[in-house]
Formats: C-alpha cells, structure tokens, sequence
C-alpha cells in the first residue's frame, strides 16, 4: 500500500479482533474511533489518549513530544481545541502510514528530536483460526531509534482514561462519567499495567465494561494510577510536568497552590511509562497492549434497547476469552505464534504475483469482518449488519442480497460463514421454502414481513454448494439442504410460476425494489441456483430432482438468451417499462449477469452462450466505466465524483432510460466493481477487470476517502468483500473437498504465477513455473494446516 502522511485525514486502520468491536489509528498516529461497546462511534476519541517520548542526552537536554504527527487543518473548531482534546501537544513534524492487514506502520521524524519514532500495531489475524482472530486486544509496538552520536535516556508513556463509568460528552463535547471507577496497577508475571473497571458494577450489569494497558516490559516501569486532575486542566500539566522533569511517572503525587474550580473535571486519567536507555545509533522497543471487555449485549440487533423478557442478555462469543487480565496473559504466552503466523498470511498474500493494487482490495477489506459490522454471540453463531452509520449499525439481518456477492469470509473463516448457511436456511426459510432475506428470529426480533429477496434466496443456494465444496462436510450438506431444497423449488413455482424456467414475476432484490419482466440478472442467479442444486442431488442420490433441476434450466436458459440478449448485452424484457416504477428496461445493467460470475466461482461452466456472456460483460465495462464523473448528473448517493473513476450500476447506451429508473442506478458500489471485475478477468478481459479494481483503490487514497473503509450504505460494507472474488478470478482456484482437488487456472502469467490460496483445510501458496523440459511445474506450498490429502487437478 501507498504510504500516506498526516495530510491523508480519511485514513483510518482498524485493530481488533472479530465480533470484539473495534479500536482505530488515525493518519497521524492517534488512537481514535473506539468502537468497543456493541455500537459502532466514529470520529470518537476519549480524553488524553495518548502516547509521548522523551529523550535526554548524558548534558542533560531534555526533548518531549507526543508519539503523533502533526495536525493537519481546518482548525475551526468553536473553543479550538479542548484540554482533552490535546491539540497543544508539540508532535513530530513528518509522519508515513502504511498498512498490510492486520499491520499498521508509522515512521515519526523531526528535525529537532534526536530520535525518529516507528509505531506498529496489530491485532492478530490468521486465516481458518477463527478464535486466535477473534481477540479483543491490540498490539501497540513503538521503535525508538537514537539517531545521534551520544546515548539517550528514553522513555514512552501511555495515557488514557478508565472508560468502565464512561457515559458520552456534553454540548462542550465534554467526556462524562458517572458512577466509581478503580484504577490499578497489576503485575501478572509476563505483563504489567494498568487495570480499569467499575468499582460498583459486576458482570451481571448490562453495561459492564473493563479494560487494560499492559505492557510486557521488565525494565523500569512506572505508573499514575491517578492524574491529579482537580479543575481546569490541572490534570494534563501535572502529567506533563512528571514525565518531562524526569522520564518517570511518579504516583501519589500532590498538588500544590489553591485556585478556583470553575472548571471542575472528573476524567478518571492513568499513565503506564517505560524507560529505557538506547546506545547511540541503536534501536528499542516499548511494546503495550490494550485490552478490553464488554461481555453483554442484548438479544437483539438494536443494541439501544434496555434489556427485557423478549430482549433478555446475551453474552458476547469473545466473553469466553475471559477479562481484559485473563487475555492479556494467554495472548502475551503465544504471542510470538500468534504474530508470525499473522505475518506469514500478510507475506503470503503479497508474494501473489498480481498487480499490488488487488491486493490491496482484497486485504483492505479484510477490516469489515473485525468491524461492527459483523459480531458473535454465545453459541458462536455469526451475524452481520450490512455496514455501519457513525452510531449505530446499519440494515441489520445477514441481508441474503449483500452478502450474496462476498467471498472473502467464505474462503477465510469457512466456519462463520456456514453460520450464516444454517441461519438462513434452518432458522429465517419457512416450511414452503420462503426465506426471510434479513435474520431477526434468532434474536427475539420477530419475522421479517418484506417479501423475500428473489437474488439472496437464490444465491443463498450457490452459497451452500460453495461452501460445501470447501470443506466436503457431507454432515453440513445434510442438514441444511432439505430447506434449502425447499428454496430452491419455492423460486420454480413463485417466481417461475409458470414454468418454463424464466422467472418474471415479482422480483425483490438488491437494489431494494422489485423487478418485474423479465431480467437476467435475477434469472442468471436463478440458473445457478439450478445447477447448484442438480449437482448436489445427484451427489446424494436424488437423481430425480437432479434432472428436474437440469431440464429446468436448460429449457429456461436457452429462453432467457432468446428474449433478453440485444446483440450486444442482456436487457430487461417488459411490456411497459414506466408502467411499474424502478425499472431499467434497455439499460446496461452491470449486475446483469451476477449468476454468471457466481457459477464461475463455483466451477460450474456457461449459464448462457459463451460469446453472448462475453460480449455482455464487455459491454458493461465500455458503457459503465467513467474516466470522469464530473459531468453526469447524480441525484442518488453519490460514491464517485468530479474526476474519480468508477462503473456506474447502469447506463442507457441506446437510450431508453425510464422515466424514475431503479433507485441506485446512478451510483457506484465497490461490491458491484469487485464482481464485474473478477468477471472480466473470468472471460479474458484482465486489463479492463484490472482497471476497474485500480479506479476502485485510487478513490479510497487515505485523502478523500479511507484505504480501509468501502463505503455504500455504511461503513465497512459487507458487499466490498467481493474483492476476494478478484483474487480468485486471477488465479483460476477452485477448491473440491469433497473429491480432495485443488485447481488453479492462473488468467496471465502461467509460466511464472504465484497466487496465495486458502480452503477449509488450510493455506499457503501455489507456484506455477516453466521447468526445464518447456512444461509446467506446479505446486503447492501449505503454511497452514494439513492439506496433504489433496491433490492438484
């Protein structure tokens, strides 16, 4: 990734684990964001959270900063900034950000320190294991580098607040808190630090929430426990004059004088220092560790409701881990495992020999799993928003038409994405085969009573058989296809209710409105589907529904290319196109042949004639794809703009553009741009699929918008985990754990490709060479898991 300075103020890099909710880094190296109470809180930062060095030469020169870049403009702010908000702290001059999921790096310079500073912070992330990535703690190294000719006192403290009684910020913005609060200084062995917890509140409170700043640090560590925070900003100099007069923190301190408290404060500060001395030329490291711990949430998706008999509590999946001490001394034991095998997924991802840019898609959006976004429950079963507003969570139910169009979770964490099969399918589909496109049952929230999605029902079904495939669990298969089965025929006789595999009546989906006509969009989806299912019936014996599923969409198919193909693209047949509001009629959709692309992940051939799929997907890329925007008129949500480049959801090449098209149309989503692409590079178009993918990260350079923050209706949405999809497309993988093959099908390089890969059984990386007699040599490298039973097909 593009290193970013502190002008890149849409930066922001998530740590945190799945379902622990969410602690950011800003572009200037500021904690910001914390996103730990079940909600979602941008643009949040608590009160003196920070991190300073000092340096002291053997003269006794004496430099202190904030362990922050500069701030960049506007300034505006009504009161400027607030003590709390610290915007007076002396902080090094330049900064660069760079990031490689789960890794985030800084490098501090300033012409007037005698040290350049580096930050790396991390969570864990491993590939297939699952609770080694779901851990709500945060690694916060810092590197002190003495760049002068003499040696350096050095020392690094962290300071923050206890936020167990935290309650929001007033009109002044600020903080406050209610209710007692202990701060105590711990020393378990392979950590030590700061403890913070409420003093009257036990786990059986709704709200409890504790914490922790450790470190693992065994030379001199000193502490406040307590800031002398009296009125004003008594607190922030007293800290400041402590740690600048000597490098130690000294607790117990008093304060001296009488004043007024006008302004009386309540922040309930600590600080944990580290002190070191580094030899001229020579480097050391301050490692601390945030930890957190809110282990209740109520049983429902409006984490704003009080708890009740339909929404009693529930506990998190993390609160198995136990409290913030508990974590930090099982995670700091298997902390050396725990960050190599997060490097070797980082080192493998990028030793992919694709264009950086891809990578980056794919592992930037990585973060919407460990965002709020997605969370667990008790029983591990998985849930998901479709993304975030600042404060709350956004269009709750594993929406089946989102997340229809991601691959990452399925491919990554197979596990949680099963979940979200036998939610589906077990808990949200009726006996008649109706399921509910948004999951609300599980947690008290009653039935969803929209009418069901056609898209989602229908690659819900493609998703099934994907998953199945990459774990080969004839167990999983069995208990979720007979309701899946019943999804499946509830499409062939409601939405093809007369039976000649075209399904034309009303169409619910994605762009949420219904589709009437016919749209080969939702039809493509529809043939998938088909073939989904005949595979698995033949595999389990039913060879009766098998071909009924077969003859169905043969017949449907050849249908479907006869009424909706132009000679360039698939359009929308309908005999009044303004007759039914949010139609697209001649438009060029580009979700026009999503069933297409989902079969291709799948390994299940042509849907559609193979030059009318080809010319269709070019289309979409000649008429869709902007160089500029600036001068189309955009009266929807607005994505792309003035001279961004993106693929519009549809456009009207020949005209014909309905009086109130589709709502969306005039948009772009990422999820949508990730799908095309990867389709693209499916049919041999790599450079256009590959453009798209660039346009796609160019837009999101830290400046306008965040590498690590794909937005469309919320933060993190899940459709951007369509970017895997690129990644699969490009290597041609196709994992069958059921018949124990790998396939890969590299779309350039075949004799010089590498490719990381990952399935049910494990990880690593696939090389393709030319070998000395002009063939191929391929192979593959595990550095996960046990993957010997498989071969290459």
């Amino acid at each position: 990734m593009k290193p970013m300075d502190n002008k890149a103020s849409a930066a922001r890099f998530l740590l945190g684990g799945i379902g622990t909710g969410t602690i950011s880094l800003d572009q200037n190296a500021r904690l910001c964001d914390y996103e730990i109470w079940n909600l979602p809180n941008k643009g949040f930062r608590l009160p003196y959270n920070f991190f300073a060095v000092r340096a002291e030469s053997p003269d006794g020169q004496v430099n202190v900063k904030a362990l922050e870049s500069q701030l960049a403009p506007p300034f505006n702010k009504s009161h400027g900034y607030h003590a709390w908000q610290i915007g007076g702290l002396p902080r090094f001059r330049h900064s660069e950000m760079t990031g490689d999921y789960p890794f985030v790096r800084f490098t501090l310079t300033d012409e007037s320190m005698p040290v350049k500073a580096k930050l790396e912070a991390f969570t864990p992330f491993i590939p297939l294991a699952t609770d080694d990535s779901s851990l709500p703690a945060a690694v916060l190294r810092y590197t002190i580098c003495n760049t002068g000719e003499e040696d350096l006192m050095v020392s690094v403290a962290g300071s923050m607040p206890n936020m167990s009684t935290f309650k929001g910020s007033d009109i002044w913005t600020k903080p406050l808190f209610e209710g007692r609060q202990t701060t105590e200084y711990i020393d378990q062995g392979n950590s030590r630090g700061l403890h913070f917890y409420p003093a009257e509140k036990t786990e059986a409170d709704p709200d409890y929430f504790e914490s922790a700043l450790m470190t693992t640090e065994t030379d001199e560590v000193t502490y406040l426990d307590k800031w002398n925070e009296g009125a004003w900003w008594d607190g922030i100099q007293d800290f400041w004059n402590d740690f600048t007069e000597d490098g130690s923190l000294t607790p117990g301190r008093m304060l001296h004088g009488k004043g007024n408290s006008v302004h009386k404060s309540n922040i309930p500060m600590a600080s944990l220092c580290i002190k070191k001395n580094i030899p001229a030329g020579e480097s050391a490291d301050f490692p601390f560790i945030l930890a957190w711990y809110r282990p209740n949430r109520v049983r429902s998706w409006d984490q704003m409701k009080l708890p009740s008999v339909q929404h009693p509590i529930i506990r998190n999946y993390y609160a198995k881990f136990g409290p913030p001490l508990q974590v930090v001394k099982g995670f700091v034991n298997r902390l050396p495992e725990l960050e190599e095998k997060s490097r070797t997924f980082t080192r493998a991802l990028r030793a992919s020999t694709v264009p950086e840019y891809v990578i980056d898609a794919v592992s930037a959006a990585l973060t919407v799993i460990r965002s709020n976004t997605c969370w667990r429950v008790e029983d591990g079963t998985f849930f998901a928003w479709e993304g975030n507003f600042d404060h709350q969570g956004c269009c709750e139910g594993n929406c089946t038409h989102v997340w229809g169009y991601t691959q990452t979770l399925a491919f990554l964490f197979p596990d949680l994405e099963r979940s979200m099969r036998r939610t589906e399918f077990l808990t949200e589909t009726n006996d008649d085969g109706r399921m509910c496109f948004r999951a609300l049952r599980y947690l008290h929230d009653g039935s969803f009573d929209m009418p069901p999605a056609a898209d989602g029902q229908l690659d819900a079904i493609t998703r099934l058989y994907r998953d199945w495939k990459l774990c080969g669990d004839d167990t999983f298969l069995k208990e979720v296809w007979p309701k899946a089965k019943s999804a499946l025929d509830y499409a062939c006789t409601q939405w093809d209710n007369d039976g000649d595999g075209v399904m034309n009546g009303q169409q619910h989906n994605t762009y949420d409105i219904e589709f009437y006509g016919v749209s080969s969009m939702i039809n493509s989806i529809f043939y998938a589907a088909l073939r989904c299912g005949e595979e698995i019936c033949h595999y389990l014996g039913d060879d009766e529904n098998a071909d009924r599923y077969a003859g169905l969409y043969k017949t449907g198919a050849e249908k479907l290319d006869a009424l909706t193909f132009n000679g360039e693209y698939y359009q929308q047949v309908i005999d009044n196109v303004n007759e039914q509001k949010y139609q697209y009629g001649k438009g060029c959709l580009s979700d026009q042949l999503l069933g297409q692309q989902l079969a291709h992940v799948n390994k299940l051939g042509y849907l559609l004639p193979e030059d009318h799929v080809k010319s269709a997907v070019q289309s979409i890329y000649k008429y869709n794809f902007r160089e500029d925007f600036g001068g189309l008129v955009k009266l929807q949500r607005t994505y792309a703009l003035n001279d961004d480049q993106g693929l519009l959801l549809c456009s009207w090449p020949h005209g014909g553009r309905p009086e109130i098209p589709f709502v969306y149309c005039d948009e772009v989503w990422t999820g949508v741009e990730y799908q095309v692409a990867s389709h693209l590079i499916y049919e041999g178009f790599v450079d256009e699929g590959l453009r798209i993918v660039k346009a796609c990260r160019d837009r999101h350079d830290g400046v306008e918008r965040s590498p690590w923050d794909e937005v469309e209706c919320g933060h993190h949405y899940a459709r951007s985990l369509a970017s895997y999809g690129v990644l699969l497309a490009f290597s041609g993988f196709f994992c069958d754990a059921v018949n124990k093959t790998l396939t890969f099908k590299p779309a350039v390089g075949e004799e010089n490709f590498k490719c990381f890969f990952c399935c049910a059984d494990g990880w690593g990386i696939y090389h393709q060479a030319k070998n000395a007699a002009g063939g191929l040599q391929k192979k593959i490298e595990t550095l996960y898991g046990d993957l010997s039973a498989y071969t290459l097909a």
